[in-house]
């Protein structure tokens, strides 16, 4: 018997528990949104042509105008900035090289909660400003309100470029400098390298890295509702809390989740034809240019403004007001109990979320097809639906069955169960679950993928099956991969504020859920030392990236 064919076994078997636990997860994925159409149409005829008539004109052409602007934004920050530091050498570009990634540590409701302060009309920017200027009131001179369309787009796009700088440095570090050089001989200016050589390389990167922002955007309530834009996901939170009304939020919330398809299928789209292909083994990377000292300065202060305008200005102002917070009164007492409900979540919702995707992982490497792959894709789903389409889907699921418990317990046992999922905290980690489940799979995934399948071969030769094989082999070799996608799903568990604001258990505040509060009320000092707990959390993966993102000496 050969020894591919004793390993090639267990793939003959009809049926597998990891399959089938694949499967049975990407179930619990795609459930919530079951239950969301359900709802949806569930509703009567006139609340739909009630929602086209008022909510949805309105919400959706804000939504499209904001994705617009911040996709724009993104794009041009996150491609000068990667071009700026990989073409130029000048003094300062090891630093900025990772400290363009710091502004993924601000989530959006958090620079939107710090500038709101940062730039009041009676605040210190302002008033300094008017003291240059020579007047003495806001009545006299004050900037243009940060609470509209264009200041949600500033802000937005001042904290989400990163997510096309990383693709987009990547693409530029890995482009052959043999084409640079080709076409510097035919006489194209540095400037003309990047528009006619560089950039059109790069467009698959700028692509997926502008369709990732827009995720976060679609994904963002607080940011929006802090400055008076009405999207589609802020109408959802409005729609099931201020009214009451599960149907109407469902039916927005679908809405929206179709338009998040219609995003990646237009990203996909674009890039249908775009194949490009260099031997990395042979090919020079591109060389920065130096620099005169004078333009070495301008390009410095150039890549510098977005990580201070993104990170430094609104991490600074929550360090001040956090000092002064705790000067006046010390910690809040509710401080550690928000810490601890922040973390248990977070940590539960991890452990679920890790588990989910070694499940996932592992059963496409032992049966690796289209089969499996749909199975991925489904588990992906949820990372693309915003948090609160998530939520609501959620929502209905787990609510109808704590109703079907609550029934059966009081009318066969006697017993008053109360809400057995939505009073847990169960609700919310199976949101969270749902939501990151696609950062666990996909990075363990790739962990996977690195180790040699004559490992499996070798394994199953040996007389292990493919449980043994993963306990033994995989699941050592991998470490790595798994550490890192926990780290990433604990932090942006740790940030979610849609899912935790919908369903979080009654008397239950987290340090997102207690900095929209304060935020909402006007009361921007009380939460800042929450405020700055999240960016320090977040601050984690960053410096993992910035680890991990060496570039070419």
């Amino acid at each position: 018997m050969s020894l591919t064919s004793v390993a090639d076994r267990p793939a003959r078997r009809p049926v597998s528990a990891w399959l089938s636990g694949a499967g049975l997860v990407a179930f619990l994925v795609i459930l919530p949104f079951g239950g969301l159409a359900f709802e949806a149409f569930k509703g009567s005829p006139s609340l739909w042509s009630h929602l086209f008539s008022t909510i949805l004109p309105v919400a959706l052409a804000d939504t499209v105008i904001l994705l617009g602007g911040v996709g724009l934004m993104t794009a041009a920050i996150g491609t000068l900035t990667a071009w700026l530091v990989t073409a130029y050498d000048f003094p300062g570009r090891r630093v900025l090289e990772w400290a363009l990634l710091l502004p993924l540590a601000v989530p959006t409701y958090i620079i939107a909660y710090a500038y709101l302060d940062i730039l009041h009309p009676i605040g210190s920017v302002q008033g300094a400003i008017r003291w240059l200027l020579g007047y003495e009131s806001p009545r006299q001179f004050r900037l243009p309100d940060i609470r509209s369309m264009t200041g949600c787009i500033l802000l937005l796009g001042m904290v989400l470029y990163p997510y096309v700088y990383i693709p987009v440095r990547a693409m530029f570090l890995t482009q052959s400098a043999n084409l640079i050089e080709a076409g510097r001989m035919l006489g194209i200016s540095r400037r003309g390298v990047f528009w006619h050589i560089a950039l059109p390389l790069a467009r698959p990167a700028v692509a997926v890295g502008v369709s990732l922002a827009l995720m976060e955007t679609l994904n963002d309530v607080g940011a929006a509702e802090f400055l008076g834009v009405r999207t589609l996901t802020v109408s959802i939170y409005t729609t099931w809390i201020t009214r009451t009304d599960l149907p109407g939020a469902s039916q927005i919330a679908l809405a929206l989740f179709f338009i998040v398809v219609a995003l990646i299928a237009i990203e996909r789209w674009a890039r249908r034809n775009q194949r490009y292909a260099t031997d990395s083994r042979r090919s020079r990377g591109l060389q920065p240019q130096k620099v005169s000292p004078s333009k070495g300065l301008l390009l410095s202060a150039l890549g510098f403004l977005p990580v201070i305008l993104g990170f430094a200005a609104p991490a600074v102002y929550l360090a001040s007001e956090a000092w002064k917070r705790f000067r006046f009164a010390g910690v809040s007492a509710n401080f550690l109990s928000e810490a601890g409900y922040t973390v248990l979540f977070a940590s539960v919702a991890t452990a679920a979320v890790i588990l989910l995707g070694l499940l996932l992982a592992y059963a496409g490497r032992l049966w690796p097809g289209a089969g499996s792959s749909l199975l991925m894709r489904i588990a992906e789903t949820g990372y693309a639906a915003p948090g609160t389409v998530v939520a609501i889907g959620v929502l209905i699921v787990l609510g109808s069955a704590d109703r079907m418990i609550f029934h059966a317990g009081t009318q066969w046992l006697g017993v008053v169960t109360g809400l057995f999922f939505m009073g847990s905290g169960a609700a919310l980690v199976y949101a969270l679950a749902v939501r990151f489940l696609a950062i666990s799979a996909g990075g363990i995934d790739a962990g996977l993928a690195r180790i040699p399948v004559t490992l499996d071969h070798a394994s199953r030769t040996l007389g292990q099956t493919p449980s043994g094989t993963f306990r033994l082999v995989h699941l050592p070799l991998s470490k790595t991969a798994i550490a890192a996608a926990a780290l990433l799903v604990f932090v942006d568990c740790v940030k979610e504020l849609p899912a935790t604001l919908l369903l979080r258990p009654l008397n239950v505040e987290t340090f997102a859920t207690h900095l929209y509060g304060e935020a909402a009320r006007g009361t921007y000092e009380e939460a800042s030392i929450a405020a700055l707990a999240i960016v320090l959390v977040s601050l984690l993966p960053v410096i993992l990236l910035s680890r991990v993102g060496t570039t070419r000496r």
